[in-house]
């Protein structure tokens, strides 16, 4: 299959080169990422500036496509522009950090598959549960399979797939678990500081989390030992509060 890799940590990430190892074994593999951490950027596109474009090697071999923009950008400018005929599948990713509850919203990793998704085309978003993983080989031997899942069973349209894989060996893992996106949330703490000019700015930092009750969502299954496969849709719409809402008095 034509296979479209990015990320949102960048080009250079060890998760994006492990991923692109696996993948390339069988499919043909084109990545175009951006060319530094896009961490929490969400589903930003780039409108002010120009979007450059850079021919990348890694270990003296071209590697791929680095861009100045955003997750979101690399996928639009990929399908637009770069890849003739374009891709059958994205994939995104090894993301460094899970992409879990709230945080799939600021996800540049899980937008990437969301906007895959906006332009028709299958997609998978892959993270890590760590910042600092050393054995990427539970997603590195999963996503294949399910990659080759979807070529063959296909989504809906508008669905992407969000996978999350514990930070074990694979040999490790203790199944894989369909789930649904939790409610999972982070607590902001600002770091306050002062600089040599007497200005205050501020840091975010320390980041804690509210734990969903249901053992059954992406955090909790994710934190049992499972990789967790979550389908998504970008229609944010609440369907039964539209109802409600059919009840209200606001003049139509």
């Amino acid at each position: 299959m034509r296979i479209l890799l990015t990320n949102d940590d960048g080009i250079f990430s060890k998760g994006i080169e492990s991923l692109y190892q696996a993948l390339s074994m069988e499919h043909e593999v084109t990545v175009v990422a951006p060319e530094t951490e896009q961490s929490a950027v969400g589903h930003a596109i780039t409108l002010l500036e120009p979007l450059r474009v850079n021919r990348v090697k890694r270990n003296g071999h071209f590697f791929g496509f680095a861009l100045k923009g955003t997750p979101a950008d690399c996928v639009k400018i990929a399908v637009t522009e770069l890849l003739t005929p374009p891709p059958q599948i994205v994939v995104s990713g090894i993301n460094l950090g899970a992409n879990v509850g709230v945080n799939v919203i600021y996800s540049g990793t899980v937008s990437a598959a969301t906007e895959a998704a906006v332009l028709g085309i299958p997609s998978i978003a892959v993270s890590i549960d760590s910042a600092n993983p050393v054995d990427f080989s539970a997603a590195t031997e999963f996503i294949p399979r399910l990659v080759a899942k979807v070529a063959t069973e296909g989504l809906p349209g508008g669905v992407s797939l969000n996978v999350n894989v514990p930070n074990i060996p694979a040999e490790k893992v203790r199944g894989v678990r369909l789930t649904r996106q939790g409610r999972l949330q982070c607590v902001d703490r600002y770091d306050r500081r002062t600089d040599p000019r007497n200005n205050a700015y501020y840091w975010l930092c320390n980041l804690y989390v509210e734990q969903d009750r249901d053992p059954d969502v992406d955090s909790n299954m994710l934190a049992a030992g499972f990789i967790t496969v979550t389908p998504i849709h970008y229609d944010l719409t609440e369907y039964e509060m539209l109802k409600t809402m059919e009840d209200w008095d606001l003049g139509l």
